[in-house]
């Protein structure tokens, strides 16, 4: 079989197995994205989520010896979600970002590489394999841009004609000697939106990102959020759209015909004080299946925390003080304490003294006293 009539029916098929967008390139080293990531490191804007050497990050070969080529593929999810509660005095509710709606997007999309991998196989046998989707050593972003599926905009995601930015990407490297696809040459223009907007000036305007400022990173982390950020975060409990939002090339884009992408509104905009003592296994029960949760409960609560303190929800302070008197993990204990002090100004200072004499928690006194200071 001719290379390109094999190329052509491995598209055919991904098509029909609900792949959206699927790209070619070869599997040399990344030499102009290894510079990148170099610089990357050196200015301090990693998250620390990366996985593998710059090496790793950045040489095929060393995840697969014999591979000569990399297939990548992009899957749009939807950015716009359906009959969604309000968010009302009494009823506040927070919001998970659009990468986590539906099923976890890692289950999706190997799900779908292991039907295609498959599909190789049985037309060639001898292919050799291995395929990454988000977790693995190689960058989706860059193999993505490389394969001709789109270029990286100054949000610092691929940005595909046909599904803007909202897209899941993932990558087979293979042993077969498929036909590269050309690059897509393409560029932001003077458009500056997103660094514009970004809420923690975390965009760079180059197409990298200061993951140390970045809400969606700061969403996922588990230790005391920084109070400089707290304020910026809103209601969000998973990540941040900010960037995406804004972005012109997603007018009028939302991918919504996957049958496997369900959207739950009540679980994906869910009402925060229902989050604050919830048990493990109920948690693990309504939510385990986003990926936003990959961290756990943890960072999920203290931002509920943090949101119900952005409302100024006077209605939740009860809750709030359960959670900050029983609680035995001093973030979330802390947190509450800072967001009791927050919402009720002046008249938590009776509290707050009553209890800094009980709490012997080092951190969780600092944020009893950071709460109340602007009361003060």
């Amino acid at each position: 079989m001719e290379r390109s009539e094999f190329k052509q029916k491995v598209i055919d098929y991904a098509r029909s197995i609900g792949i959206d967008e699927i790209g070619f390139t070869h599997a040399e080293p990344f030499l102009e994205f290894k510079e990148k990531l170099i610089d990357y490191h050196k200015r301090g804007y990693a998250s620390g989520f990366e996985k593998g050497s710059v090496g790793e990050r950045t040489e095929p070969r060393r995840s697969l010896g014999s591979a000569k080529s990399i297939i990548s593929i992009a899957v749009g999810y939807p950015n716009r979600l359906p009959d969604a509660p309000k968010s009302r005095k009494g009823e506040r509710r927070g919001l998970f970002a659009r990468a986590s709606w539906g099923m976890d997007y890692h289950t999706l999309l190997n799900n779908r590489l292991e039907k295609l991998e498959e599909y190789i196989k049985s037309l060639d046998p001898d292919v050799k394999t291995r395929s990454m989707v988000d977790t693995g050593v190689l960058s989706d972003r860059e193999v993505a841009r490389r394969s001709g599926l789109g270029y990286i905009g100054k949000n610092g995601f691929m940005i595909n004609p046909k599904l803007g930015t909202y897209s899941y990407l993932g990558e087979m490297i293979t042993s077969y000697p498929f036909p590269p696809d050309e690059e897509l040459i393409d560029s932001c223009g003077d458009c500056n939106l997103c660094v514009d907007r970004c809420p923690t000036g975390a965009l760079t305007g180059t197409g990298q990102l200061d993951s140390q400022k970045c809400i969606s990173f700061l969403t996922q982390t588990k230790g005391f959020l920084p109070e400089e950020y707290r304020g910026k975060i809103g209601n969000r409990l998973y990540g941040c759209d900010t960037c995406q939002q804004v972005c012109p090339r997603n007018k009028g884009i939302n991918t919504d015909h996957h049958e496997d992408i369900v959207l739950e509104p009540e679980i994906l905009k869910p009402e925060l004080t229902g989050l604050l003592e919830i048990s493990n296994r109920d948690f693990k029960e309504t939510y385990g299946h986003l990926a936003g949760v990959w961290r756990g409960k943890k960072p999920i609560q203290r931002n509920a925390i943090i949101a119900l303190a952005h409302f100024k929800e006077k209605e939740s302070v009860e809750v709030l003080k359960r959670v900050a008197e029983n609680d035995q993990r001093p973030v979330i204990k802390g947190t509450a304490y800072w967001a009791i002090g927050r919402i009720m100004g002046n008249d938590a200072l009776e509290y707050i003294n009553e209890r800094f004499q009980i709490e012997t928690d080092g951190q969780v006194k600092e944020e009893m006293l950071n709460g109340i200071q602007e009361a003060v």
